[in-house]
């Protein structure tokens, strides 16, 4: 059963992943410690897995769509191990308590910075008109 389970997540967390451009982690970590028992470092340690496989097929689409700058992939892709290695060595330091409220302090401080962008006023030198501003009429069309 928990295999159908994880299953259903995984399915769930990809899609709300893809729909609002969250990294998985962000769903799969808690689902997998509340829903599914498992521990802090098995479920951080699982998404990271899951999301280098999900991330070929993610780059694999998007570039077929030229959302991907090859550039920073390589430099992110390069220095990544450098902070994995690093956060491996805390994440097996640290008590499992602490590394639960380390990510719910993450996950509340990325929902609050959305959440300010998202009810953020945009101001002249933005970029995005505001919803209810009409677009300018083209005029006559035709002779």
């Amino acid at each position: 059963m928990d295999l159908a389970i994880a299953g259903l997540l995984c399915g769930l967390g990809g899609i709300v992943a893809g729909l609002i451009g969250v990294g998985g982690g962000i769903i799969f970590v808690p689902a997998m410690t509340i829903i599914l028992s498992k521990g802090q470092v098995e479920a951080e340690s699982t998404s990271l897995l899951m999301i280098a496989l999900v991330s070929v097929i993610g780059t694999w689409r998007q570039r077929s769509y030229g959302n991907v700058n090859f550039r920073d992939a390589a430099v992110i892709g390069l220095l990544s191990p450098v902070g994995v290695l690093a956060g491996v060595v805390i994440a097996n330091a640290v008590p499992e308590r602490a590394l639960k409220i380390s990510f719910a302090m993450l996950a509340f401080y990325m929902a609050w910075r959305l959440l300010k962008r998202v009810f953020k006023t945009p101001g002249p030198g933005d970029s995005i008109p505001p919803l209810d501003t009409a677009a300018p009429d083209p005029g006559p069309t035709g002779p």
